[in-house]
C-alpha cells in the first residue's frame, strides 16, 4: 500500500512543480512599474516598427553599404521622375496624330489595360506627366509645306570655301571715322577694276598714303612712330575690305612700317612727316620705275626682227617692253590673248594698234591655233612664289602650257617687289575670288520673262569667279628682273636680296 500511494502522489507532485514554475515565469517577463494601457501602445508599436538599426551594433563597413544602397534608390526615383510616362497604347490615336494626319489615326492595335494612376504614383511620376503628350515626328505632307531656305548663301563652291570672305565693299557705308577721304576714293576705285594691275595699285597706294601722312597730326601722349602706325592699319583695313591686297602692296606696307618704325621718337612731327614721304618717292622709283625700265631694256633686246609676241591680258611691263621694241625700229608682230570677265587685253590691243604696230587680238578659245604662229611668249606676273611658279592672271597658265608643248619659250617679266617667301602647289589654297554677278550670267540669262538675277535660284548651279592661276617652273624658260635674267629656281635669293637692301 505505500509504495502504490507513494508513486501515485509522484506524479501529482512533478505537474504542482510546472506550474509554480510557469508562474514564476509569466511575473520576471511582466514590467513591474509600466500601466497597463502603456504595454498595450508598446505592444502595437512594436509590432507594426521594426527594431531600430542605430540600436543595434553594425559594423562600418555595414553603415557604408547602407547608405550607398540610400542614395542609389535616391538616385533612381529621381531619375524616374525626369523620364517621361509610357505612352498609353491603348489609344490607337492621339489628339497630335489625328491632327497631323488629317483625322484619320495611323495604327490599330488591341487594347491594353492601362496603368492605373497608383501605379504612377509608386513610380514617381505625377498625373501632369502622365497626361502630357510625347512629341511626334512631322509627317512627310507637313515637311513638304513648310518655306524653302534662300538659295543665295549656298552658291558657294565647297573646294574653294576656305577663300569665301566678307562681301567686297562697294560703298562708303560704315566707313569707320578716321579712314581718309583719299582712302575712301582709292577703295572704290580698285573695287570696281577702276585702278586694276600690280604696280598700278601699289603705286596709288603709297601716294595715297602720302597724302594720310601729311594730313595725320600726332596725339597728345604719345609718339608719332607708335601712332601713325595705328592710324595707317585702320586705312589699310578699309582698303582690304575692298580688295585683298596683292603680294607687291604686301611687300610695300611692310617696308612702309619697318621705316615708320625706324623714326626717332625725339624728331620733329614736321621733319619726320617729310622724311617719310621723300622715302615713300625713293621706294616708287627704284623699285617699279626704275625697275621697270631695266626690265624692257632687256627685255627689249630679246626681240628680233620678224618675231611674233604672244601675250596674255595685260601687263604694264610687257607693254613698256614691245612699245620700247617697237621704238628700236624692230620689225615684229604682236598676238594678244584676252579672256573674260575684265577683257583687259583689249585695252593693250589698242594702246599698242594706236601706235602702228600689228596686232592680231583673240580669245583663250583660239589658243591652239594661234599660238603656232609665235616664236616668243611674254607674260606679266602678279607674284613669283618663292618655289619658282608664277602667280598671274587666270589663263596664263593655259598659255604656258600650250607654248611649252609647242616648244615656244615663255619668258616671265617681273619686278623683285612682287617676290614673296610664299609657296604655292596650286590655285586652290592661295587665290582671290571674284563676285560672280562680274562673270555676266544676268546678261546672257536674263530674258523678258525672268528677271536678270534669276540665276541665283537656279539648283545645282555655282558660278566661281577665280582671279589667279599658278603656272608651274617647269613651264617657265626664263624670269627677267631688274637683276637680270634668271631661272625660276633663284627667286628665294633674289627675294632674299631685295628685302636686305
Amino acid at each position: 500500500m505505500t509504495s502504490e500511494t507513494q508513486n501515485s502522489s509522484t506524479p501529482a507532485s512533478a505537474e504542482a512543480n510546472e506550474g509554480h514554475q510557469s508562474v514564476a515565469l509569466e511575473k520576471k517577463q511582466k514590467p513591474t512599474s509600466a500601466p497597463k494601457g502603456d504595454i498595450s501602445a508598446k505592444s502595437k508599436d512594436s509590432s507594426a516598427k521594426p527594431a531600430d538599426p542605430k540600436n543595434e551594433k553594425v559594423s562600418g563597413a555595414e553603415l557604408k553599404k547602407r547608405a550607398k544602397a540610400e542614395k542609389a534608390t535616391k538616385r533612381a526615383q529621381a531619375k524616374q521622375e525626369q523620364q517621361p510616362p509610357p505612352p498609353d497604347v491603348s489609344k490607337g490615336s492621339t489628339p497630335d496624330t489625328d491632327r497631323l494626319q488629317g483625322g484619320k489615326s495611323s495604327t490599330t492595335q488591341p487594347s491594353q489595360p492601362s496603368v492605373s494612376k497608383t501605379q504612377h504614383k509608386r513610380s514617381g511620376s505625377s498625373s501632369a506627366n502622365a497626361q502630357k503628350p510625347l512629341p511626334i515626328r512631322p509627317s512627310q505632307h507637313q515637311a513638304s509645306t513648310l518655306p524653302p531656305e534662300p538659295k543665295h548663301d549656298q552658291k558657294k563652291v565647297a573646294l574653294f570655301s576656305h577663300l569665301y570672305g566678307h562681301p567686297r565693299r562697294t560703298t562708303i557705308a560704315d566707313a569707320g571715322k578716321d579712314v581718309h577721304p583719299s582712302v575712301l576714293t582709292l577703295g572704290l576705285q580698285m573695287s570696281n577694276y577702276v585702278i586694276c594691275g600690280s604696280n598700278a595699285r601699289c603705286v596709288s597706294t603709297l601716294l595715297v598714303f602720302k597724302r594720310v601722312i601729311n594730313a595725320y597730326t600726332t596725339p597728345p601722349g604719345t609718339s608719332l612712330p607708335r601712332h601713325l602706325t595705328i592710324h595707317l592699319s585702320t586705312q589699310i583695313d578699309f582698303l582690304v575690305s575692298c580688295r585683298p591686297l596683292s603680294i607687291s602692296l604686301g611687300n610695300a606696307i611692310r617696308w612702309l612700317k619697318l621705316a615708320i618704325s625706324h623714326i626717332d621718337p625725339d624728331t620733329p612731327e614736321s621733319k619726320a612727316k617729310s622724311e617719310l614721304c621723300s622715302a615713300i618717292d625713293n621706294f616708287i622709283r627704284e623699285r617699279i620705275t626704275v625697275a621697270g625700265q631695266a626690265i624692257a631694256s632687256s627685255a627689249s633686246s630679246k626681240i628680233q626682227d620678224g618675231d611674233v609676241i604672244l601675250t596674255f591680258a595685260k601687263s604694264s611691263i610687257v607693254e613698256r617692253t614691245l612699245v620700247e621694241a617697237y621704238g628700236q625700229g624692230k620689225k615684229f608682230r604682236v598676238i594678244v590673248i584676252d579672256s573674260p570677265p575684265l577683257y583687259e587685253g583689249r585695252n593693250l590691243a589698242r594702246a599698242l594698234a594706236n601706235l602702228g604696230l600689228q596686232v592680231h587680238y583673240a580669245l583663250t578659245h583660239t589658243l591652239s591655233h594661234v599660238v603656232q604662229d609665235a616664236t616668243k611668249v611674254f607674260l606679266g606676273a602678279h607674284a613669283m612664289m618663292s618655289n619658282g611658279r608664277l602667280y598671274s592672271r587666270i589663263g596664263s597658265a593655259m598659255v604656258a602650257m600650250m607654248a611649252k608643248d609647242s616648244d615656244i619659250p615663255v619668258i616671265v617679266l617681273c619686278e623683285s617687289v612682287k617676290f614673296t617667301d610664299k609657296v604655292a602647289l596650286d590655285s586652290i589654297a592661295i587665290n582671290e575670288i571674284a563676285p560672280p554677278d562680274e562673270l555676266g550670267i544676268a546678261s546672257s540669262v536674263a530674258t523678258q520673262e525672268e528677271p536678270p538675277d534669276q540665276w541665283r535660284d537656279a539648283p545645282n548651279f555655282q558660278p566661281l569667279n577665280l582671279m589667279y592661276d599658278v603656272t608651274p617652273e617647269e613651264y617657265i624658260h626664263m624670269i627677267i628682273t631688274e637683276y637680270g635674267s634668271l631661272p625660276p629656281s633663284s627667286v628665294p635669293v633674289v627675294h632674299r636680296l631685295s628685302t636686305n637692301t
